[in-house]
């Protein structure tokens, strides 16, 4: 994340309001709820745990057993028997 200085975006009399609050402190404004992406949508993340998860569902249903699971994809039985009943649920 970058930061902007607020002599650069805002007009002056805003950063003497803000200054009342905060005096030479960085803050954080986050962005508008209607602006913000789902999670792990911009980087891809998701995506990517859909397709392993659906994998797994897959190896699941062709007769491997939750801990071979477990060892091959590195997830804790606990994950593995998670994923499985969200696939389950799909």
């Amino acid at each position: 994340m970058s930061y902007l200085r607020a002599e650069d975006v805002l007009p002056k009399n805003i950063i003497e309001m803000i200054q009342q609050y905060v005096d030479g402190e960085n803050i954080y404004i986050p962005k508008k709820s209607d602006c913000r992406s789902d999670w792990g949508s911009r980087s891809g993340i998701k995506k990517e745990l859909e397709e392993r998860n659906s994998c797994i569902f897959a190896d699941y249903v062709s007769g491997k057993t939750i801990p071979e699971l477990a060892d091959h994809y590195c997830l804790s039985d606990k994950s593995i028997q998670r994923i499985i009943l969200q696939c389950k649920k799909k």
